[in-house]
């Protein structure tokens, strides 16, 4: 039975990845990732404000024009919003390697164009296999277009391509409008994976107060449908690689995610609530699923359910929202009774 596969490129001993999270930060833990099955992990992001923000503060301090650039750093997090500078994020990926024998994807996040770039070479020289880049924007400028965002969306992703050597993945939204045209040429700019989708985090509002509240929620299993149409639909029709994020728990979600046509998945909040032991059940029960329903090898199954070779294409498409609105019956032991 063979769970092999590749991650933009690169091989490994299954599809199970342990996405960007804190988990990554204890060595300890990263070793019980790596002995339950884990095939790679992925850092924590190191993020275009942080790295901005040191470099502000670096050339204020060096002309001693500190106060000059204290409007303009005013609309940086502050230092201690983030675990790890960008020093000793460099630091931490160096350790992570020496710590294990898996591949080790470090992560970066932003949105524009900028020196904070750099990084990207430097997590190579660091010892990262590969780079996700991480997009997240939420624009609020009414003259900035759509075709405005991609546009430097994928100025950025050609930028770093030529910089770097080691693979580079793009984590991308829901919110992008025609996402395969988008993802092509994402792969075009250089892209060779595709992440699909990273969770945006929203602020929730607490009414007596008039303040934000920020809270993390995890993911849940009903959030996977939207990642599988999306894989499904770009599987067989890119190059890159397809990998799941979001929704993964059980077994049945990851072969759910390779059916439609993903190389890996992501996997963290089943991980954060269940521990790092979860990996093997969810390894050792897709080799019993594969072995139940003779599947030799993960690529047997890869992509049986995606747009190009599922049995009902239709099902995919517009034509399921329009069926299901039309056949649905309310609950008569529900709200008409």
């Amino acid at each position: 039975m063979r769970l092999s596969t590749h991650y933009c490129g690169i091989s490994l001993a299954n599809p199970l990845v342990v996405g960007a999270s804190p988990m990554v930060d204890d060595l300890d833990v990263l070793k019980r990732l790596e002995d339950a099955g884990a095939a790679a992990v992925v850092m924590r992001s190191l993020f275009q404000e942080q790295i901005e923000r040191e470099s502000m503060s670096t050339f204020g301090h060096m002309e001693d024009m500190a106060h000059a650039f204290g409007e303009a750093l005013s609309f940086f997090p502050e230092t201690e919003d983030f675990r790890l500078g960008p020093q000793e994020y460099l630091d931490s990926l160096r350790k992570v390697k020496q710590a294990v024998n898996i591949p080790v994807v470090a992560s970066l996040n932003g949105t524009s164009m900028g020196g904070w770039l750099d990084y990207g070479k430097l997590t190579e020289e660091a010892g990262a296999d590969a780079l996700e880049l991480n997009f997240y924007e939420l624009p609020t400028d009414f003259e900035r277009s759509g075709a405005e965002v991609e546009a430097e969306a994928l100025e950025v992703v050609r930028a770093l391509s030529s910089e770097v050597s080691i693979p580079i993945s793009v984590k991308l939204s829901t919110f992008w409008s025609s996402l395969p045209h988008f993802c092509k040429g994402l792969v075009d700019a250089g892209a060779k994976g595709l992440v699909l989708f990273n969770r945006f985090y929203q602020a929730d509002i607490d009414i007596e107060d008039l303040e934000y509240i920020r809270h993390i929620q995890l993911s849940q299993p009903r959030e996977l449908s939207e990642r599988l149409r999306a894989i499904a639909i770009l599987y067989g029709r890119t190059d890159a690689s397809l990998i799941c994020t979001g929704g993964v728990h059980g077994v049945e979600d990851l072969v759910k995610a390779i059916m439609s046509g993903a190389d890996a998945v992501q996997i963290v909040a089943a991980i954060l609530s269940r521990g790092p032991e979860h990996l093997t059940k969810m390894r050792d029960g897709l080799q019993t699923w594969m072995e139940e329903h003779e599947y030799d090898k993960l690529e047997d199954l890869k992509g049986c359910m995606s747009l190009a070779h599922c049995p009902d294409p239709h099902a995919l498409l517009r034509g399921n929202y329009a069926q299901l609105l039309q056949t649905w019956v309310a609950d008569r032991g529900g709200f008409f009774v």
